[in-house]
């Protein structure tokens, strides 16, 4: 497996992670533990090192599992974790209060199993918190040896020079893929300038682009239960046309829908590492094998062409899930 700094951290990781969420949350949950444990395993043995979960998956059992699963492997992998969401009767609530922050990193370290977080996110901006004083915190958990790495998770730009100036963030974590460039436009040019890496979920759109929801005729729900924008029936049929030119791309490279997504997020910037997941075994094996899948600057050329002509129909969340993003 291939490696690469997130930034100018110093932070190397494989050249793509496993994102662990869909393991418990999100979509039906698997049948058993076990079988949770031995897809992470897998991707160990696969070459992948960075697992990225959350205290809010589950919430709880999701940083149970991957500490079960990692510790054997402890000091070949890299551990990411979030703070600043809880749940609250049945609803999720940002809050990043200090206190809590503190109460977070102690209850993760030890459903993780280790001493300390490779790299501690921010999993949403608290607006009634100052951004200052979050990092101000993460620096404070640095030098006590709890985290290593801080990074933000779907910040806006403003956040991210505001947090990078008091601590030195690592990553931005948020959502990029074929149907969603908008982090192009502003974030990009920022993380380059201050040195910081890109965590991009969902890089294959939440399955869409491999054409997963055409197959079984399922369309995945939001936390709070409502169908994302771009999976209604008519956002569906409207953004095939993306779909079916990506299918196209991976018969010209003989490789999988899956694959040659994966690939262009990688081809995009030598610091962004996506974090695609899955409950399978052998999805996450083929997504694994996507580093091997290379494009040349010429079919870059002409995929930019082909994807500014196509457009996206449907909003990205739904409006309680979009307030909660870019602040």
């Amino acid at each position: 497996m291939k490696k690469r700094a997130l930034g100018r951290s110093g932070l190397q990781v494989s050249q793509i992670g496993y994102g662990c969420m869909s393991l418990v949350s999100g979509y039906d949950v698997p049948e058993t533990r076990r079988e949770m444990i031995d897809v992470i395993r897998a991707a160990v043995e696969a070459g992948i090192t960075l697992f990225d979960t959350a205290e809010v998956y589950g919430p709880y059992i999701n940083e149970e599992i991957v500490g079960e699963a990692l510790e054997p492997y402890r000091d070949q992998v890299f551990i990411a974790t979030k703070c600043g969401i809880h749940v609250e009767e049945g609803k999720q609530v940002v809050d990043g209060n200090l206190p809590g922050i503190r109460r977070s990193i102690e209850g993760s370290l030890k459903r993780l199993r280790t001493d300390h977080v490779d790299l501690y996110y921010l999993h949403r901006v608290d607006p009634n918190v100052p951004i200052e004083d979050i990092a101000g915190l993460m620096g404070e958990l640095m030098r006590e040896g709890k985290i290593r790495h801080w990074g933000l998770s779907k910040p806006g730009v403003n956040t991210v020079k505001r947090a990078h100036s008091v601590c030195p963030l690592t990553a931005v974590e948020s959502e990029y893929s074929m149907w969603w460039r908008q982090p192009e436009e502003e974030l990009f040019p920022l993380l380059e300038e201050l040195g910081i890496g890109f965590v991009p979920f969902s890089p294959l759109g939440k399955g869409f682009l491999t054409g997963k929801y055409q197959s079984d005729g399922k369309a995945p729900a939001s936390g709070g239960g409502a169908v994302y924008p771009r999976f209604t029936p008519e956002a569906m049929q409207a953004n095939q046309r993306l779909v079916d030119y990506i299918e196209s791309l991976a018969q010209a490279k003989g490789c999988t829908a899956a694959q040659v997504a994966l690939a262009w997020v990688m081809a995009q910037r030598p610091w962004i590492v996506p974090i695609p997941g899955t409950r399978r075994k052998e999805r996450m094996l083929e997504n694994a094998d996507s580093v091997n899948v290379v494009l040349t600057e010429q079919e870059l050329e002409e995929i930019a062409k082909n994807l500014k002509d196509i457009p996206i129909t449907g909003d990205r969340y739904p409006a309680e899930y979009a307030k909660r993003v870019g602040l």
